[in-house]
């Protein structure tokens, strides 16, 4: 299994995604920052605080989270888009071992988003509001979003891998992603929220400590999404097994 993990790491570091999805995720993430330092002053002198601006500067990070899901779909479905999936589950030895193999490696890769996203995100609150002749402010509460944003990157990438091995397309499979982060859960949550914090992507947002209303309580929240992932897990590997993987 060691060897097929590193054989399948190798695959990860191939072509473009690696390097390409990381930075489009800290380009974004640093036009989010850029206008919450801008707009700065008048948050301050309509009432907020240097502190609160810090802090919504680092949950601005949070976006990764959806590069980090991209790039396990992307890792699935590339084999597929390739023709090679039959030759990979070949050599892996059963369908079970290469389905668990490039799980571990998306695992993996969300947890380099995460620690990408915190370390920049910690740049940008110490940074980001010097232009803007802002004082700098961070406390506890900034580290612990930052921890959040490491964990849901982590824990989006096994997601993203998972929705990859359901859909199988590549294009259908980040589609669906882009789709259900940016416009269903977004919108459910405006219509019924009482019944939309039980959404992964809306229970993310306990984990990077948003200031919404009606968001679940951390324990819960974390309960959410492991329900999701056990959810998608048994379907995924489900599929993979009982599927024509050609």
């Amino acid at each position: 299994m060691r060897n097929l993990i590193a054989g399948e790491t190798r695959k990860a570091l191939t072509g473009r995604a690696w390097w390409a999805l990381p930075l489009a995720g800290a380009w974004l993430c640093l036009i989010t920052t850029f206008g919450y330092v801008s707009g700065g002053e008048k948050a301050i002198a309509d009432g907020s605080t240097s502190l609160a601006v810090g802090q919504d500067v680092a949950r601005s990070w949070m976006m990764m989270f959806l590069l980090a899901a991209v790039f396990g779909a992307v890792h699935v479905t590339r084999d597929y888009a390739s023709g090679t999936m039959v030759r990979s589950a070949l050599l892996a030895g059963s369908r079970s071992r290469l389905f668990g193999a490039k799980l571990a490696v998306a695992t993996a890769a969300g947890a380099a988003f995460g620690l990408i996203a915190a370390a920049l995100g910690a740049v940008s609150v110490y940074l980001g509001p010097l232009p803007f002749g802002l004082e700098a402010a961070a406390d506890g509460e900034t580290a612990l979003i930052l921890v959040g944003v490491f964990a849901c990157c982590t824990l989006a990438a096994p997601w993203g891998a998972l929705i990859g091995w359901i859909v199988r397309n590549q294009t259908g499979a980040v589609a669906t992603l882009i789709g259900l982060t940016l416009l269903v859960d977004p919108g459910l949550q405006r219509l019924i929220p009482e019944v939309s914090k039980y959404l992964l992507t809306i229970a993310m947002s306990s984990v990077y400590r948003d200031v919404k209303p009606d968001l679940l309580s951390l324990p819960w929240a974390y309960a959410v999404i492991a329900a999701w992932l056990a959810a998608a897990f048994v379907a995924g590997r489900h599929l993979v097994r009982t599927r024509d993987i050609a």
